[in-house]
């Protein structure tokens, strides 16, 4: 079964922001909070190989240093398959890269991941949902 997934010319690595949220999760106050980041560089750095791998290095020390069996399972299995995701060209977009997740399933990027990468880059994150200057819908006429 094909799954939808873009390719690399439609999506570009952004090295600084893969930096800052590997960072970030080292720095990060709570296990939680490191997870965010990881995931979020998951996102950024998934179309090249060497973040990819690294992002996945770090989730697995993270999920082994608070004993998540389960998850750090997990990453040793998507540790294994990155070299082959990126050999075929068949990386499952905007997945945040957990154990939890298909590692298969192409997935939207969470809003609190998208606004977490918008922050490192600079930029505003866009909106989630109406905005307060968005005026109700009108009543239909009768």
């Amino acid at each position: 079964m094909d799954m939808p997934t873009e390719t690399s010319g439609e999506r570009r690595l952004d090295r600084a922001t893969h930096a800052k949220l590997i960072q970030g999760a080292q720095a990060a106050a709570s296990t939680e909070q490191a997870w965010l980041y990881l995931e979020a560089a998951h996102v950024v750095g998934q179309l090249q190989l060497r973040p990819h791998l690294q992002t996945h290095v770090h989730m697995l020390a993270l999920a082994l240093r608070t004993r998540d069996w389960s998850e750090a399972a997990g990453q040793a299995f998507r540790l294994a398959l990155v070299p082959l995701g990126h050999l075929s060209g068949r990386l499952p977009l905007g997945n945040p890269g957990r154990a939890a997740v298909s590692a298969f399933a192409p997935l939207p990027v969470r809003p609190e991941l998208a606004a977490l990468i918008a922050a490192l880059n600079g930029q505003r994150p866009a909106p989630v949902g109406p905005t307060p200057t968005t005026p109700p819908p009108k009543p239909a006429p009768r």
